[in-house]
């Protein structure tokens, strides 16, 4: 790994399972949890050896992390150019470059960059709030665009992964429990099939508070498999030995 090349304000977070670092700012929206399980969960055909893009990549963590355990390249769409920009950095210092590029695009503008029906995976962080009348929004725009769907919602979401995705595709995704009638309404709708979802549990007297999708393009109709939850931390606020080992343990691999 070279050295990183940081800004006033800007940090590393890093991975060790999968030796990787991302650089961060404090002040902007920063990777968490989630995206590093998405990254876990992602698990698709042909060993990894097709091309997967990353919509609404931020920093680059998720696409960065699921990068180290397959083959093929790694596109990552990310419409906020302060955060593009720091995902290119990360690439260079984690030297990943021959394999991981940053597009600077709005997702449902950058089929001029990657060909309609070409992708093999499609991963997605997205906004996980709804904007409403009532919507208390975050004043920073970066938070803003990362938590609330201001510049796209569910629906357009599945529109621009099927559009990417070629047949039998497999799109995931991390989410809020509480939309997933939203959720299964819009993939439906758009010729994406639900067949495997994960729930995450902060602890393990609590409700579920992330929800881990897989869905196939053009897949058959029914057949959801809910594999065994995952439970963040212990009752003293510890990961549990199952994260841990996500986090710390050995290099993941594809089943």
């Amino acid at each position: 790994m070279k050295e990183p090349n940081l800004k006033p304000d800007e940090r590393l977070d890093g991975l060790p399972s999968q030796g990787v670092s991302i650089i961060q700012n404090p002040d902007m929206f920063s990777y968490s949890l989630d995206a590093v399980l998405l990254a876990y969960f992602a698990n698709p055909n042909k060993k990894g050896r097709g091309l997967t893009v990353d919509l609404g990549a931020g920093t680059g963590a998720v696409g960065l992390f699921y990068a180290k355990k397959v083959r093929g390249q790694v596109k990552l769409v990310e419409i906020q150019e302060d955060l593009a920009a720091m995902a290119k950095r990360s690439i260079a210092m984690n030297e990943m470059a021959d394999r991981v590029e940053v597009i600077h695009s709005d997702m449902q503008e950058v089929f001029d960059q990657i060909k309609p029906g070409s992708v093999d995976t499609v991963l997605c962080n997205p906004p996980y709030f709804p904007v409403k009348e009532t919507t208390k929004q975050n004043v920073d725009e970066h938070y803003q665009i990362a938590r609330h769907e201001v510049a796209i919602d569910l629906p357009k979401l599945a529109q621009t992964a099927n559009k990417l995705l070629k047949n039998k595709g497999k799109f995931f995704m991390v989410h809020r429990p509480e939309r997933l009638g939203d959720i299964f309404a819009a993939l439906t709708a758009r010729g994406l099939q639900v067949k495997h979802l994960q729930f995450v549990y902060g602890k393990a007297d609590r409700e579920a508070n992330m929800v881990l999708v897989e869905a196939i393009k053009q897949g058959r109709a029914g057949g959801v498999r809910v594999m065994p939850p995952i439970v963040a931390y212990t009752e003293d606020n510890n990961y549990t030995k199952e994260v841990q080992e996500i986090l710390y343990g050995a290099a993941w691999t594809l089943d």
